[in-house]
């Protein structure tokens, strides 16, 4: 994989991983559009690992918040905050289990075409539209309950097809339920920590079994780029998302659906 191929891919996958429209669908678009070869999962995760120490600064209070929910949990005490770390639990648990079926079975690289991220973007699109819309702005983190934490991490399980998108699905989910928009961001970044965490570990053992000197320097580069460009979106969001609607997001997938359509179907 060339220096070029990495910036290119570690921009994308910061700017669009924590964006409801989708960063393992225009990482797939990539290779599916240009002749750059596909990247494989391995710098996939790679690169997911800045967008993931992104995440933790933003949210730092947030995460110092889940680290002593953890110590009081092990001291025996059930506080909000260790009950926010036993949702986030709780909300991982699908992914993870249908992810390893997924990736056990080989069915993962039939899902990423053209075709999937085209649909995807538009169902999803269309579903985020409507629980925006009609989701009441009344609920907060803190009203959270085990039910709803099973709810959004049962959506999750929809990320796994390219163009679904995790933080989307896991919005959307959390607007239908009807928490405030910068909460229903909140709560999908800190459920991406433990979902990132696990791949990341996972990659990182994969690269140092390759003892591939070349992989490992690409992968550091990338994972630097990611975490620029990821903190810079998630500022960019949250921003956003204080003042107006997910409209924009929402518009922007129906119009990358539509072009998609075009490419596939018309040439």
């Amino acid at each position: 994989m060339t220096i070029e191929q990495v910036i290119i891919l570690a921009l994308i996958q910061g700017l669009t991983e924590f964006l409801p429209i989708s960063s393992s669908a225009h990482l797939n678009l990539v290779h599916l559009l240009t002749v750059l070869p596909d990247e494989g999962p391995l710098i996939d995760v790679a690169i997911h690992v800045g967008s993931l120490l992104a995440v933790m600064i933003y949210f730092w209070r947030d995460v110092l918040e889940l680290a002593m929910g953890l110590l009081d949990l092990l001291r025996g005490r059930l506080t909000a905050r260790a009950r926010l770390l036993l949702y986030l639990a709780a909300a991982t648990v699908p992914i993870v289990v249908v992810g390893f079926l997924v990736m056990s079975s080989g069915l993962l690289d039939s899902v990423r075409t053209l075709a999937v991220i085209a649909w995807a973007n538009l169902v999803f699109a269309v579903l985020l539209y409507i629980a925006d819309r009609g989701g009441a702005l009344d609920r907060r983190m803190k009203d959270m309950g085990w039910g709803d934490a099973i709810l959004v991490g049962l959506s999750q399980i929809f990320s796994i097809l390219p163009g679904a998108s995790r933080s989307g699905v896991t919005m959307t989910m959390a607007r239908w339920l009807g928490y405030e928009r910068t909460e229903a961001a909140r709560f999908s970044m800190l459920l991406s920590i433990p979902t990132i965490l696990g791949a990341g570990l996972a990659i990182g053992v994969e690269l140092a079994r390759s003892g591939d000197v070349a992989l490992q320097a690409g992968a550091v580069m990338g994972a630097g780029l990611s975490f620029v460009a990821a903190l810079a979106s998630i500022a960019a969001m949250m921003a956003l998302l204080r003042r107006t609607s997910m409209l924009v997001f929402v518009l922007y997938r129906v119009a990358l659906g539509i072009v998609l359509l075009g490419v596939l179907y018309m040439g």
